[in-house]
């Protein structure tokens, strides 16, 4: 799953044009990462009712709650009856799995998209629109990994953990790169980062009354991001040079 090249600054409608993954063809994705444990053959069928599976999951999800969701809950929601709902899946475990899996797929291929950029902070400015963007087009899906984590098999939960650690790791190693920050400084600011990105999708609410749109909050987040460690540098020269002000005074300023 590759990525058209994008500028740095790319916007959300340019993502879109670019990722090779959208709302319409997640559930192919879907289906061919599972083809393994799904017993029905005919893919136009299959396709029509993961999609009814997945869509009526972040429903239930919604309002009763995952964790007192029921089998028979889902049959009642897809219209699937249960013989149905097992030639997809055995057990919520699973259908927890196949979301979890989705969206970790998807967002480990990040930082290989971006790189052809030869900068470390405009690639980890691309890997943080792409992850808000990300999180624009599959809101539903990350707001469910995030929520239900917790559902999953410890074994998976492990590894999804993980992933999120790779990405925030990787984001550390391109601060390092700057030669400006300490290994716990890299490792915080990109803990950060990572916060700050997924606020999008955690808690959409804050933004929407004050209409904010995505291209506008991943902007925000960037230019934070970059503001701090520019600071950081006009305060190490200004160190280097003898002017002992006080680093707080100056991250402020």
């Amino acid at each position: 799953m590759n990525i058209a090249p994008l500028p740095v600054r790319y916007s959300l409608a340019q993502f879109r044009e670019a990722c090779p993954v959208n709302e319409t063809n997640v559930w192919e994705y879907l289906l061919d990462r599972n083809s393994d444990r799904i017993g029905v053959k005919r893919r136009e069928v299959a396709l029509e009712n993961l999609k009814k599976i997945i869509l009526a999951t972040f429903r239930l999800a919604n309002t009763v709650g995952f964790r007192a969701m029921t089998l028979r809950d889902l049959c009642r929601e897809t219209g699937l009856s249960m013989g149905g709902l097992y030639g997809y899946i055995e057990n919520k475990d699973q259908l927890a799995g196949m979301i979890e899996d989705l969206v970790r797929h998807v967002t480990e291929l990040l930082p290989g998209w971006f790189k052809h950029v030869t900068q470390p902070l405009d690639e980890m400015e691309c890997i943080l629109r792409a992850h808000v963007f990300l999180s624009e087009i599959f809101q539903p899906w990350a707001y469910f990994v995030f929520l239900e984590s917790r559902t999953l098999q410890i074994d998976q939960r492990d590894i999804a953990k993980g992933s999120e650690l790779n990405i925030q790791n990787h984001l550390a190693s391109l601060l390092k790169t700057t030669g400006r920050f300490s290994k716990s400084e890299t490792t915080l600011l990109a803990a950060h980062c990572m916060s700050l990105v997924q606020d999008w999708h955690l808690k959409r609410w804050k933004f929407g009354g004050a209409d904010i749109d995505a291209d506008e909050f991943a902007n925000s987040v960037v230019q934070f991001i970059r503001s701090y460690v520019r600071a950081s540098l006009d305060n190490q020269q200004r160190l280097a040079a003898g002017d002992e002000t006080d680093s707080t005074t100056m991250l402020a300023a």
